[in-house]
């Protein structure tokens, strides 16, 4: 039985791993922590995402366990909605047309609670990636405790500081963005106390623009940060109550959750895959999270892969997995990294007469039935999988 060796038991490496299994090939997940992280990290699942997902049987899980969001808005701070795009639009091009907020955290403890039945799936925690080397006939990775586990593929799936990305050789190409993103979990209910407000909005604003997005028991606020204000400041009870209060005054403090600083990225791999090993998800790209581009378009690599690699293991040319590289790497830098940029380009946007031809833009296009739809296909990242047949 083929052997594939899957680093990093994140969203992106469980769907990896469960399309493997499902195909009878003997799977090992080396995960470098002691269990699987609950932080609460991207949320948002695309419609395109769910499509995929039902082959798993979990969306049912999922939906019942998170928030559907069939419109998501863009608003200006003072003046409030200025457009509301509704995904009912695509009711004909996929069976899920809505947002699903649901941490993804729920994703991987459903697939590894589904792996758990399997017999030729092995979950391995505390088992960092430390190199990686191969041959004409396998993969090995050497762990940080010394062992060696060999197999005869890798789907490095292993994040942002992937080692089996290093291990390859593969460059990592890009910018990193100059502000921190400041992201807090709170119970206060803004649906109650902002009007007509969706369920995931996109606040523009030219001093501080945010995002507020619901789950099913939380709202979650992203802010903008200078980077040289000091972590133990920026993340100080005294300066987020200051910033919430700044965003919606309530009077009182906000009871908060979870808090979180992080720098974000815009980079991609110069390689995707190298002879045994390929990489997946934020090891081979990394970008802001406006939109939830990251973890959708890492979910298509882990699905586009996993059926190459099958088919590969069955018999197919080996040169397939060339054409996975191909495809991904253009989603990444043509529509994943560039959604993502814009994205925070409109937002940060500080010249008037630019924001309000943007805000005529998006009016336009939601009272325009075509257009509507048109610019839901490419922001749910469906137009990008129907646009990889082109790609050979």
């Amino acid at each position: 039985m083929a052997h594939v060796l899957v680093a990093g038991a994140g969203p992106v490496g469980m769907v990896a791993a469960s399309c493997l299994a499902d195909a009878g090939i003997r799977v090992t997940i080396l995960e470098q922590s002691p269990d699987l992280p609950d932080d609460l990290r991207a949320s948002t699942f695309h419609p395109p995402t769910l499509d995929m997902l039902e082959r798993f049987g979990v969306v049912p899980a999922m939906i019942e366990q998170g928030l559907v969001c069939p419109q998501w808005q863009v608003r200006d701070r003072e003046r409030g909605a200025i457009a509301t795009f509704d995904l009912g639009v695509l009711k004909g091009d996929t069976n899920h047309p809505y947002r699903l907020q649901c941490e993804q955290w729920r994703l991987t403890r459903m697939l590894r609670d589904r792996l758990a039945a399997v017999p030729h799936v092995t979950m391995q925690y505390d088992a960092r990636v430390a190199d990686v080397t191969q041959d004409s006939d396998g993969v090995t990775v050497l762990l940080e405790n010394g062992e060696a586990v060999r197999g005869d593929f890798l789907v490095g799936a292993d994040g942002a500081r992937s080692a089996v990305r290093k291990g390859i050789g593969a460059q990592f190409e890009g910018q990193t963005i100059p502000e921190v993103f400041l992201t807090l979990s709170t119970t206060f209910a803004f649906h109650d106390a902002i009007g007509a407000l969706a369920n995931i909005a996109y606040i523009s604003d030219p001093v501080e623009w945010f995002v507020l997005l619901r789950t099913a028991s939380l709202w979650r606020l992203l802010l903008p940060t200078d980077a040289s204000e000091p972590e133990e400041v920026m993340l100080s009870e005294a300066r987020i109550q200051a910033r919430m209060q700044g965003v919606l005054p309530t009077g009182t403090p906000y009871e908060l959750r979870h808090r979180t600083a992080y720098r974000v990225h815009e980079r991609v791999a110069d390689r995707y895959v190298v002879g045994r090993v390929a990489l997946a998800g934020d090891a081979a790209h990394v970008n802001n999270p406006l939109g939830g581009m990251g973890m959708n378009g890492g979910l298509h690599d882990a699905f586009n892969l996993a059926d190459k690699l099958i088919a590969v293991i069955q018999g197919a040319d080996a040169a397939l997995l060339a054409r996975y590289e191909r495809q991904r790497r253009k989603v990444a830098l043509e529509v994943v990294q560039q959604q993502a940029l814009r994205n925070r380009q409109i937002m940060n946007q500080r010249d008037a007469s630019v924001r309000e031809a943007y805000f005529d833009e998006l009016r336009a296009t939601v009272d325009d039935p075509a257009r509507h739809r048109a610019f839901l296909l490419r922001g749910s990242l469906i137009q990008s999988l129907r646009d990889l047949e082109n790609v050979a």
